[in-house]
């Protein structure tokens, strides 16, 4: 029996990761589920699981849960440290689907134990790719990816020689705001922005997926995982959201991925891996959706896209200052105190101030280094949208 962990459990990665183990009964012993304010849903999924333990990350909350899980004989903690403890337990493979930087120190201690980390948590990458790829390598441990677009370019490499790739294609959905003006989009709500039309996630990912940041975020973590040069990474807005990658080879050969717009799909795969196994998920019938459509995206649009390349130019500590300045100018729109546009504009002016500092360029890339940089970067991202309120 596989002892599995799910950091995220109450979230939609780790909801959908929770449907699918739960279709096996018998094949996984639970040993933790983590989650953050949604009390009810993780104690319900820890006693109908028989976790051995399950964390909120809001310590306030402690005694919510304690209650709710009173009489299951599973075990209730809560706080950042109550997760990462809960990630040194011993499992085989481990879900890292919490959102944001929070999710790096636990799937940092999954690898330390020699887990098999299924990878949601695209801001690890981001923040610290380097260290990660490290972490795996030293103590045993194995990434597999879960973003649908790195799940489909991983699927797509199955017996190639990276050596033999020429260029990796993800695609965009173009999110809530794909057809609409620059005008229109100045004024966009945070309400509008949270409106996928194809994919249903988390409100963060999902107004990230309108603004291209959650893609500029894919571009970095493609680089890191595959490690290929980023010129080699392009990106292209699909709005059917069934061609997720395409793997392009030097004589001229493309890959592609298809498959619906289900996570459990990728979800899937990295679970069952090496093997494949049957899936609920739909088949598509092609000759019903008759056309995919394909087209660039507009570099004035969503200049997310082209920090990301700067971003990797630059390597280093930049990543971290990258998503650390995404993350809180996100927070400022859904506070209403920037408008959409404006996320990318935070983002780039704290780019400028703290990528070329030497400090940040000598440093060694540890798990400290990474949190005091995201701490520095947080901190001007503050000020940068405080000079703007004035």
């Amino acid at each position: 029996m596989r002892k599995v962990s799910i950091f995220g459990a109450t979230g939609s990665i780790g909801q959908n990761t929770i449907d699918l183990i739960a279709r096996e009964p018998g094949a996984y012993d639970v040993v933790a589920l983590t989650g953050g304010q949604n009390i009810a849903r993780l104690a319900a999924d820890a006693r109908r699981l028989n976790a051995q333990i399950a964390v909120t990350a809001d310590e306030s909350r402690l005694g919510e849960l304690r209650e709710a899980l009173a009489g299951s004989g599973v075990e209730a903690a809560a706080g950042t440290r109550a997760i990462v403890e809960a990630a040194t337990r011993p499992a085989d493979w481990v879900m890292s689907a919490i959102v944001g930087a929070a999710g790096l120190a636990p799937g940092m201690k999954a690898l330390e134990q020699g887990a098999t980390l299924a990878l949601a948590n695209k801001e690890s990458l981001v923040t610290a790719g380097e260290l990660i790829m490290r972490t795996a390598r030293q103590h045993g441990g194995r990434i597999l990816p879960v973003d649908s677009e790195h799940s489909a370019v991983f699927q797509g490499l199955v017996g190639e020689d990276m050596s033999a790739v020429e260029r990796i294609i993800i695609t965009a959905s173009g999110g809530a705001f794909r057809d609409w003006s620059l005008q229109e989009m100045a004024r966009a709500t945070p309400e509008q922005a949270a409106k996928h039309p194809n994919w249903d996630m988390g409100l963060r990912i999902t107004i990230d997926s309108a603004s291209m940041f959650n893609k500029a975020l894919e571009v970095i973590e493609t680089k890191e995982f595959f490690g290929c040069p980023h010129s080699m990474i392009e990106v292209l807005v699909h709005p059917e959201s069934m061609v997720h990658a395409l793997v392009g080879f030097k004589d001229g050969a493309l890959m592609a991925h298809v498959g619906p717009p289900d996570m459990r799909h990728a979800i899937g795969y990295a679970l069952h891996w090496p093997d494949r196994r049957k899936l609920p998920v739909e088949r598509l019938d092609l000759a019903k959706i008759g056309t995919f459509t394909f087209r660039q995206p507009d570099p004035v649009r969503y200049p997310a896209l082209r920090l990301a390349h700067e971003v990797l130019e630059a390597g280093g500590l930049a990543g971290a200052v990258f998503n650390a300045a995404k993350e809180t100018a996100l927070d400022g729109f859904l506070a209403r105190r920037i408008g959409f546009l404006q996320m990318a504009e935070v983002v780039e002016e704290v780019l400028e101030r703290l990528v070329a500092s030497q400090c940040l360029k000598n440093a060694e890339m540890t798990l400290d280094t990474v949190q005091e940089t995201d701490h520095l970067a947080r901190k001007t991202a503050q000020e940068v949208m405080a000079e703007q309120d004035r």
